[in-house]
């Protein structure tokens, strides 16, 4: 293994366990460690496992991420990891890292993980070749609100495409304070508003809404814009808007 350079692993979906044997090496042999806290979060008990599981580590956010000269810095002469919860390339903000240290010319590594993008699919049913974009609904900013996420949505569904749609887990924007993921509730909240500017009716569109994916506390949900609003628990969701269904996704859609 090199003796420098920047590591960008994968931690996978939220299961620790689920770490691949070569992110587990290399996370335990970094001389620095970072957990990238803002593009996804760990479980509770996951992040009290973690520095038991590969070391000491120290929290970055947005702003030491996307200014990454103290990661860098490091990087130069150090053997330096950013754990990432999921795939670390998902993000562009990891994939500007890569492009960063190309022209630094300091030695970066990925270590793959399981992400949320890999497991929804199959694990509800639906066929993963019939996915179009993903989105991400964010939460509104005063009376800021982008519709692009329903064009996206009906975009896919004019061409007999699926929808995952990922959902915010900052309220303030900033990537910098304390994480709060986006509840059912308030996913439904957004997508109705868009609705209301797009003048598009979802009240039935049947909604699939995955709760927690990867971990032992994993959730899905079928239902209406209404029943899906009503969810309660889990921690960290996102939803699937189906396009119209084949026979063998909508038998297996039945099941929840």
């Amino acid at each position: 293994m090199d003796d420098s350079g920047l590591w960008l692993i994968g931690l996978g979906p939220g299961d620790l366990n689920q770490m691949s044997i070569s992110a587990l090496s290399a996370a335990k042999a970094a001389n620095y460690r970072f957990l990238e806290g803002y593009t996804a979060l760990l479980p509770p008990n996951e992040l009290g496992n973690l520095e038991e599981v590969v070391g000491p580590w120290e929290l970055r956010m947005r702003s030491s991420v996307e200014q990454p000269e103290e990661l860098l810095d490091l990087a130069q002469n150090h053997r330096v990891a950013l754990l990432v919860v999921g795939d670390p390339l998902q993000a562009t903000t990891h994939v500007d890292l890569q492009l960063r240290c190309a022209q630094r010319q300091i030695p970066c590594h990925i270590e793959h993980g399981i992400s949320i993008t890999t497991i929804v699919t199959g694990a509800v049913g639906l066929q993963s070749y019939r996915f179009g974009r993903q989105c991400t609904f964010a939460y509104p900013y005063g009376d800021y609100l982008p519709t692009s996420p329903l064009e996206i949505i009906l975009e896919n569904k004019e061409r007999g495409l699926h929808t995952l749609a990922l959902l915010d887990l900052d309220p303030t924007g900033m990537g910098e304070g304390d994480q709060q993921p986006m509840t059912p509730k308030v996913a439904v909240e957004v997508l109705r508003k868009m609705a209301q500017k797009l003048e598009v009716d979802v009240e039935e569109w049947t909604l699939v809404l995955c709760s927690d994916m990867g971990t032992d506390d994993a959730n899905v949900n079928v239902g209406t814009a209404q029943q899906i609003s009503e969810v309660t628990g889990g921690r960290i969701h996102c939803l699937l808007i189906p396009a119209e269904l084949h026979d063998v996704e909508d038998a297996a859609l039945a099941r929840w």
